[in-house]
């Protein structure tokens, strides 16, 4: 009887625990001629229910020191089919635009991240299953943890 006990514990384990290897990849296919399929395993988190993830997408260019630039472009969710997982699409990153405050022409170009431009992307944090992003190969992922605090406050009623 602790044979049986064992077995089917371990058989829920197995189903509710992710497997942390290649196999977790089947669903998401590889990229594209000219795309990157970035990955991210997300630690567990006691209250993964107060978290988000914002994804970031953009790429370092030489840029002046004054102006504030950003990329067009937008991250689409993909529910693969047969799967139901999310996986999250750039299928392009340009053109580049920015304010236009006159600055020192002389003054040297320094290196900045650039993003894409418009709201924050945020997504549900869930340490269960990766965040797959397909993105241009020349760009970079980069992702932020929002956490919420502990205490949800009351409005006044107007």
């Amino acid at each position: 009887m602790k044979m049986f006990h064992m077995i089917i514990g371990l058989g829920l384990f197995c189903f509710v625990m992710p497997a942390q290897s290649a196999d977790n990849m089947k669903a998401f296919p590889p990229p594209d001629t000219g795309m990157a399929r970035h990955v991210l395993q997300l630690p567990k988190l006691e209250n993964e229910s107060a978290c988000k993830v914002e994804l970031i997408v953009g790429k370092t260019v030489e840029v002046d020191q004054v102006n504030r630039y950003f990329f067009a472009g937008k991250i689409e969710e993909q529910v693969i089919e047969g799967w139901g997982f999310p996986r999250y699409n750039v299928s392009k990153l340009g053109p580049m635009a920015g304010t236009l405050m006159a600055g020192d022409p002389n003054a040297p170009k320094v290196k900045r991240f650039i993003s894409l431009g418009g709201d924050p992307y945020l997504i549900r944090y869930n340490s269960r299953l990766q965040i797959v992003v397909y993105a241009p190969k020349d760009t970079e992922v980069r992702y932020r943890v929002w956490t919420a605090g502990p205490e949800a406050k009351t409005m006044d009623e107007g």
